[in-house]
């Protein structure tokens, strides 16, 4: 039958009233923030802590290199097939009971790695990471808007952006530390004791706040397609670079992901209890939110995935040192994100949103004339001005999408939040990773001729192409150091021309967010959200 859901009828629908503050800790607003905060900062440090830790694993446990890519891939193939769906599950059965599943299914993955003895039980456990962190990541806005009445959310979100910030900054650093003074397997440990930190103040802060119409059924076809389309969608963009964007793979499996989504599209619209009920996005700023974070981690992932190989290969510096050169980045991601939310609060988003995506266009103009010699000053500028053009952002696309979806279905918004996000990141990553082999194609054979090097094999040729797309020159063994030095300079401005154009492309994307930014609007729904009826 036709389903009649709309979000009208969502928003319409009779709300439970403002409830009594909860006596004693339980429920208090802002312990409950320092209880999702702990919980996400475990994840979130996770997503750039392992990165260091990759070199270390494939080393002590023999692992080619298509398995070490599957320790990444597989994390984030579990996380994004699964972040709506865990959304559902947490509106379904209380944000609460799915965030502490979450954190302590994180945490026990954690000390199963650690503990692994072969790669095959990393990967494996990496995608139950994967599987936990997507309870867990939806859950944690889900509560905060339950908790928070309107006029503190965006305060709210702003601190846990902070958070996100402050655990992106420290994971290169602290992995680099773990990894060089310890072990690969501290990187995971350390998961444990802030996960079991996490379960026990949620254990104690937490309130189940859960909607008078919150659904009752589960669209199991819906999860089906839906999984399938995102599946389909993410991996066909991380292989893309290595299959070719015009291969009949990678033909197959977009197609595959269209027929899912038009599937899913249709089912939605005949089952009673739909997974997303598709009148959500009659919502003109839930829509362009949606679509902001899309562009806003396209631009962002995607860009950043060239600037740790431009600082590591092309300058030369450690994972820690180029973890501390990130720094003006995250350091102003972290001031600015509890700014943002006081702004956002007093102005609306539409403002704050447009000037943070203009400047984050203009860092990605600026980065693009960065050159193999540029020094700290000139990068740390561009890096901080990209991050007081994202804290802004992120924070007021998060309340648009949350606070525009209705209270019953916050789980199912924060998903998609997260979702959008890493489709943006993955589909940023492969296209821009496209511009630059594209870029490296075209030049770098006719460099190292007008270099005077000598001349390269075919083979030796597309192996060299394939290490200078990383900003890594092609030296041979016992090579002079004159032909070492030439070598080099031929790789890395090869590289940093790749990344200026990529860094173009993703100041153009930039442009265009800043354009849909102007279609957003503060959260229609954001008032039903405090003291909800809870059940504890």
């Amino acid at each position: 039958m036709t389903s009649q859901t709309t979000v009208a009828d969502h928003a319409t629908s009779k709300s439970p009233g403002p409830h009594p503050p909860a006596a004693g800790l339980r429920g208090h607003p802002w312990l409950t923030l320092v209880a999702v905060a702990v919980g996400v900062m475990v994840v979130t440090l996770d997503g750039t802590i392992v990165a260091v830790a990759n070199p270390a694993i494939q080393q002590d446990l023999g692992a080619t290199l298509a398995e070490v890519q599957w320790i990444t891939n597989g994390y984030l193939l579990a996380l994004a097939v699964s972040l709506i769906t865990a959304g559902k599950l947490g509106d379904r059965f209380g944000h609460r009971q799915t965030f502490l599943i979450g954190i302590a299914g994180f945490a026990l993955s954690s000390a199963a790695i650690g503990l692994s003895g072969s790669v095959e039980l990393v990967i494996g456990f990496r995608v139950a990471q994967g599987l936990f962190g997507a309870l867990l990541m939806p859950a944690a806005l889900g509560l905060l808007r339950a908790t928070f009445p309107a006029e503190k959310l965006n305060m709210a979100i702003g601190i846990w952006g902070m958070v996100i910030g402050a655990s992106t900054a420290a994971g290169p650093i602290v992995g680099g530390l773990l990894v060089e003074h310890v072990s690969w397997q501290s990187v995971f440990f350390i998961n444990v004791p802030v996960g079991a930190l996490a379960l026990g103040f949620g254990l104690v802060i937490l309130r189940d706040h859960r909607a008078e119409n919150a659904p009752r059924s589960f669209d199991v076809p819906g999860i089906v397609l839906l999984s399938g389309a995102m599946f389909l969608l993410v991996w066909s963009l991380i292989k893309a670079a290595e299959w070719g964007w015009g291969s009949t793979r990678t033909v197959l499996f977009l197609g595959g992901a269209v027929v899912c989504f038009v599937l899913f599209a249709f089912w939605e619209t005949r089952v009673s209890e739909p997974l997303i009920p598709l009148g959500m996005f009659r919502s003109l700023p839930l829509s362009a939110g949606t679509v902001l974070m899309v562009l806003m981690a396209f631009s962002f992932m995607g860009g950043l995935f060239f600037v740790t190989f431009y600082l590591q290969n092309v300058h030369g510096m450690s994972p820690v040192d180029s973890g501390m050169h990130l720094l003006p980045l995250t350091g102003m991601m972290i001031i600015g994100s509890p700014l943002a939310g006081a702004a956002i609060t007093k102005v609306g988003p539409r403002i704050p949103l447009v000037v943070g995506m203009v400047a984050t266009a203009v860092a990605c103009f600026g980065m693009a004339q960065l050159t193999p010699g540029t020094g700290t000053l000139t990068m740390s500028l561009w890096f901080a001005l990209l991050g007081v053009g994202l804290a802004p952002v992120m924070v007021g696309a998060t309340e648009v999408i949350v606070g525009n979806a209705p209270l019953e279905l916050s789980g199912v918004a924060g998903g998609l939040q997260q979702a959008a996000m890493q489709v943006g990141g993955s589909l940023g990553t492969a296209v821009l990773g496209a511009v630059m082999a594209g870029k490296v194609s075209d030049s770098f054979a006719d460099d190292w001729a007008a270099a005077e090097l000598p001349p390269l094999a075919p083979e030796q040729l597309d192996l060299a192409e394939k290490g200078v797309q990383v900003g890594m020159a092609p030296v041979p063994p016992g090579a002079p150091e004159q032909v070492v030095a030439a070598i080099e300079k031929v790789a890395h401005e090869t590289f940093v021309s790749g990344m200026s154009l990529a860094f173009t492309v993703s100041g153009v994307v930039a442009v265009l967010a800043a354009v849909v930014a102007c279609f957003t609007r503060r959260g229609a729904n954001a008032d039903a959200a405090a003291g909800a009826g809870g059940h504890i």
